[in-house]
């Protein structure tokens, strides 16, 4: 086995986890910042790079696309001799086991897609708060 490779495959699948992260959590921090009536919900960068994060998500579900991050990790682990199933490190094992679910891939274009429709929702319906610049 190559320990680069299964280096970079642990690397992608932790940076994968960050992304859904920041996904899911940043709507959940927009939508309970909303009912707080907290300020940093407004805020233009974050709004912008959550929305963005989630459209190309839903974008690539809606016109069947495989997850690059995904692909990367598939494709380095098959390079360092590892199958995703077992073969791989205990850190890889467990991000796989909280951002992979057995369901069919219909399921994945339907929650990726209504995901993408509510945060775009939440981006109309809860702005974010553009300065007014004299």
């Amino acid at each position: 086995m190559n320990g680069g490779y299964a280096l970079l495959a642990d690397l992608i699948v932790i940076f994968h986890l960050i992304y859904v992260f920041f996904a899911v959590g940043g709507q959940l921090a927009i939508l309970v910042g909303r009912a707080l009536n907290r300020p940093f919900i407004r805020n233009p960068a974050f709004r912008i790079c959550h929305l963005a994060a989630v459209v190309i998500v839903a974008v690539e579900a809606s016109i069947g696309l495989f997850c690059p991050l995904t692909l990367w990790e598939y494709a380095f682990r098959q390079l360092a001799g590892q199958r995703v199933d077992r073969d791989i490190s205990f850190i890889g094992r467990l991000v796989r086991f909280i951002i992979f679910y057995d369901l069919p891939n219909w399921a994945f274009t339907i929650l990726h897609i209504s995901f993408g429709l509510l945060v775009m929702l939440t981006f109309i319906l809860v702005p974010p708060g553009f300065s007014k610049r004299k």
